[in-house]
């Protein structure tokens, strides 16, 4: 509805709450604020208040000026109703508008192309189709619960190398949509550790099928397996967490290479097994002493599957 942060300021700036009526009513009959709340059995300061539109106006409220002004109750319950509506509009304008500018972070471009999210030309629809694709009401919210807690680590990570935060959030999202409609029972940790001979046969026999079948496998014992393909900025082989209750292995085959596919399957592997659930890897960051520690782990542990006869 409103196109600019001017037509927003101009919009704020005209809009009328129920109290420029109630205030004009007072004026014509001469009554104060004062004698009103009296009259009503209401602090002043409430009343006060309510014609400032700093409060909202109550059907009780509406009740008591009908009685004391006269004026039915219907009448202040509608003009309340058409202010606060008024008011959502002009928020939410505001949001869709800061949506906008915030959609230029991600390459949103590339991610339409690819299928992930779908929206008309323009910024503002980006925005919309962004809020949505992360299920968050605004830019504010995305940033307190995706950057400061849900991808906080990856997002430390990707501010101190070449890799864009925004970028590897959007890869990091998709990976968990996808993951979103598989259904698996849950987390067997021996039975994965028996079926990583199996998967390691499916990497030796090279079937053009092979990833169907490791993520069927994967499956069985309650490990999501998914493929995402790379984003601009965000160059990323792989990644894993926890999900809802569920290890994920995200991986995007970037070099479209068997060897370095297998290897960063095998890696993520060794961190569902060895490591603490809590914690969120994403390869290609840097890490802390402890991450590059556990990042040594699972290199080894995909080494020795990668290499080993047993």
């Amino acid at each position: 509805m409103y196109k600019t942060t001017e037509d927003i300021a101009i919009a704020r700036e005209i809009i009328s709450c129920p109290g420029d009526t109630l205030a004009e009513h007072l004026e014509y009959t001469g009554m104060t604020q004062a004698e009103l709340a009296e009259r009503m059995g209401r602090p002043k300061k409430t009343i006060n208040e309510i014609i400032r539109g700093k409060a909202q106006l109550t059907p009780e409220t509406a009740l008591q000026l009908e009685r004391v002004a006269g004026i039915p109750a219907d009448f202040w319950i509608e003009l309340e109703r058409r202010y606060r509506l008024r008011l959502a509009e002009i928020d939410e304008s505001e949001i869709l508008l800061q949506a906008g500018e915030w959609s230029k972070r991600f390459p949103c471009r590339v991610m339409k192309n690819l299928g992930w999210i779908s929206f008309e030309n323009g910024s503002v629809n980006a925005g919309k189709a962004l809020l949505a694709w992360f299920n968050v009401a605004s830019p504010a919210a995305y940033e307190k619960f995706y950057h400061g807690q849900v991808y906080a680590a990856a997002y430390r990570m990707s501010e101190k190398n070449s890799k864009d935060p925004y970028a590897v959030a959007a890869w990091l999202r998709q990976g968990e949509r996808q993951a979103d409609v598989m259904e698996v029972p849950d987390f067997d940790k021996r039975a994965f550790e028996e079926t990583l001979p199996h998967l390691r046969g499916l990497m030796v026999s090279g079937t053009d099928n092979f990833f169907l079948d490791l993520q069927a496998l994967c499956q069985k014992v309650g490990v999501k397996v998914v493929h995402t393909p790379p984003l601009p900025k965000a160059p990323l082989h792989g990644s894993t967490r926890w999900v809802k209750g569920r290890p994920l292995i995200q991986l995007s085959n970037r070099f479209n290479r068997s060897d370095t596919f297998w290897f960063t399957f095998f890696h993520e592997a060794g961190h569902i097994l060895k490591h603490n659930k809590k914690d969120v890897f994403v390869e290609g960051l840097d890490y802390s002493s402890d991450g590059k520690e556990k990042e040594a782990e699972a290199n080894a542990f995909a080494e020795g599957w990668m290499i080993s006869d047993s």
